[in-house]
């Protein structure tokens, strides 16, 4: 109540009183409701009662009666007391109901709980286990015992350690231990367990510690989900995405990690081997028989290399790296001496006989061993790189055989290698130049041409001859657009020197790669450096070896004819290191040939040619003009030389003796001093 409200519901109790003390006759139970109402209205405190009482015999004691004042007082105190202990009783009956109704409430609430549990424990889809800390269970659900195949009482007789598996993850049983002892609360794996049958499951498995009040280790419950068709799905993915579908071998992917693992190896001198195996001619097959027989073909030689190899021991492993290509892999070499031992057992073994399709066919491979020291810094990729290189030098060298790795031979293949990737750079940079060997009459001994040779200036290994990259310019097939340009800076520079020198006739003669030869448009790129230099056809020779005249029929001949009717003279180049065969010579439109240096030089680069290769030099020199060809002798070094040429009435020499490749302002000069 606000003041003002007290002070007036007070003002009305202590009328009522006075009223009392004023009747004309005795009103005491009033004053008695008085002290109850006092209580109703929450005046409870024993200070309320007493400081009532004061103030009714101070204040009414002026009304003059004193026996009824007592009366009043004691009414009032009787109404007071009795209203207390009623008030008292009604609190301690609804304390004591809401006690029972508390009680009722914990209960029911228990009861729901403890249903819910039982519901969900016993109807899981999930097995749940409880078991003391020694490891007794003492509860299960139906669940968990459909799943390990024990009744419920059969389970109730295990431990935990019953469940202990051969292939359990190391330190599971660890990490058991530190749950039971307090360590930790939790903790979840994969594990395998053994059913009652015999049969294996895979579970996916959480165990937690249930703890008392006061946080001591209580209970251990264990949740248990049978995951076996995953796993098994798992191991089949992963069998799948590490082994090769056609011959169930290890794939790429397994191999480099084998590798990774073995060149890790921390153990001192520890060695490392790969023996690199490719089928010899498995192309023909596929291309003969099929492509249905040359996978059985490889099904057969997966496996004879897998026993071959498997009792060799040091966790050798054998992988199919794609096509016919398999590797075996020796993680823990003992040596040389084994790594060949393996080499050639994988050798014989695909070299037995195979039956495909009732025929006995005979299958060799040749192989590229190399071995490393472990933890050299070596990397598998660059191994395996290495490995690749030498088999290629096994086929070079004759296949059915092994080869093993040389760092020499090793780092001149890189460089060709790295060379070849610079070309076509180089050829847009314009970092190829040509240089001009001069073509000497013998007669006279008057300039009477130049053979073009391209030279390449490389920025880092300087001015490289073309034996350095011709040969890798035709296996990339670069030499057509290379040779496209030699042919047109050729004709260009023969055009500047007619007009420079005009009434010296010059022969520029350019060298052709089989591979321009059979290119479509060849004799278009002829037309063209001529047209464009206007250089006259009779003054460009093009120079064919006579190994890639000799194969040339159909439309390669008919490119040569084409340049012969347009007036290109053609020689053959290198005559005498092929098949030296003068008749096939009528039905090809040469106007030349180009004797070979062997023919001229003996022995040694300072000697003459003994009496029968001078005899079949001169019949050579002979032959050559009965059927109307000019010879050209190259490799001249020596004045000796060059007049055994001059009495074979040889037509044109060229070689160091007269003058060595130069740049095209140097035979400028040449020329401008010899005018």
């Amino acid at each position: 109540m606000a003041h003002r409200e007290l002070v007036d519901y007070l003002t009305g109790q202590a009328e009522r009183l006075v009223g009392v003390l004023e009747a004309e006759h005795d009103d005491l139970l009033t004053a008695y409701r008085v002290g109850a109402a006092l209580v109703a209205d929450h005046f409870t405190e024993p200070a309320s009662l007493d400081r009532t009482l004061a103030v009714l015999g101070t204040e009414l004691a002026v009304l003059g009666r004193p026996d009824r004042l007592a009366a009043v007082q004691g009414a009032l105190a009787a109404g007071f007391a009795a209203g207390l202990k009623e008030r008292v009783l009604a609190e301690q009956e609804n304390i004591r109901d809401a006690a029972l109704s508390a009680r009722s409430a914990a209960e029911e609430a228990r009861w729901t709980s403890e249903a819910r549990f039982q519901a969900i424990f016993a109807e899981a889809a999930i097995g749940i286990g409880v078991a003391e800390l020694d490891g007794a269970i003492i509860d299960v659900n139906d669940a968990i015992c459909e799943m390990f195949g024990y009744t419920r009482e059969e389970f109730l007789q295990q431990n935990v350690g019953t469940f202990i598996h051969p292939e359990d993850s190391p330190g599971v049983w660890d990490t058991y231990r530190d749950l039971i002892e307090g360590r930790r609360d939790h903790f979840r794996l994969e594990k395998p367990y053994s059913r009652n049958d015999g049969d294996s499951i895979w579970t996916d498995l959480v165990v937690s510690l249930v703890r008392a009040h006061d946080g001591t280790p209580r209970f251990v419950v264990a949740m248990v989900e049978d995951i076996t068709e995953r796993y098994r799905l798992r191991l089949q993915l992963e069998h799948q995405a590490l082994h090769d579908p056609l011959t169930d071998l290890p794939n790429r992917t397994l191999l480099f990690q084998r590798l990774e693992e073995a060149l890790a190896d921390p153990r001192p001198h520890g060695r490392v081997g790969l023996c690199y195996l490719d089928l010899d001619d498995f192309k023909a097959i596929n291309d003969t028989l099929g492509h249905a027989a040359g996978d059985r073909l490889l099904r057969t030689v997966a496996g004879r290399l897998a026993a071959a190899v498997s009792g060799t021991g040091n966790g050798t492993l054998v992988a199919r790296m794609g096509g016919d290509e398999f590797v075996v892999l020796v993680p823990r070499s003992s040596g040389t001496a084994e790594l060949v031992s393996v080499a050639e057992a994988a050798l014989a073994a695909v070299r037995r006989p195979v039956t495909l399709d009732g025929r006995s066919l005979s299958v060799s491979a040749s192989a590229g061993l190399i071995e490393r020291v472990a933890g050299g810094g070596t990397t598998a990729a660059d191994l395996m790189k290495a490995a690749d290189t030498t088999l290629y030098w096994a086929k070079a060298d004759g296949r059915d055989r092994w080869a093993f790795f040389d760092a020499d031979r090793y780092a001149t293949d890189i460089g060709r290698y790295e060379l070849s990737a610079e070309l076509p750079r180089a050829l847009a940079r314009n970092e190829f130049v040509v240089e001009y060997q001069p073509l000497v009459r013998v007669g006279d001994g008057g300039l009477a041409g130049v053979e073009a040779l391209v030279r390449w200036q490389h920025p880092d290994r300087g001015l490289l001859g073309p034996d350095h990259f011709v040969p890798l310019a035709e296996e990339t097939g670069l030499i057509v657009p290379l040779g496209r340009w030699v042919l047109r800076e050729a004709c260009r520079q023969a055009a500047r020197w007619r007009d420079s020198h005009p009434g010296r006739p010059l022969l520029v003669s350019v060298n052709v790669a089989v591979r321009q030869l059979r290119e479509p448009g060849f004799v278009a790129d002829v037309r063209e450096a001529l047209a464009a230099s206007e250089l006259e056809p009779g003054s460009l020779q093009l120079e064919l070896t006579e190994s890639t005249l000799m194969g040339t029929t159909g439309e390669p001949l008919r490119r040569l004819r084409a340049l012969a009717d347009l007036g290109v003279r053609i020689a053959i180049d290198d005559f005498g290191t092929g098949y030296s065969n003068l008749a096939y010579l009528r039905n090809l439109p040469v106007t030349g040939l180009k004797l070979a240096g062997t023919f001229v030089t003996g022995k040694t680069r300072a000697d003459l040619p003994d009496r029968v290769d001078r005899e079949i030099l001169a019949a050579l020199v002979r032959l050559a003009h009965a059927l109307d060809l000019t010879v050209t002798a190259e490799g001249v070094e020596t004045a000796e030389q060059a007049a055994l040429l001059r009495s074979l009435d040889c037509d044109l020499v060229q070689g160091w003796h007269y003058a060595r490749a130069e740049p095209p302002e140097a035979f400028s000069a040449r020329l401008a001093a010899t005018a």
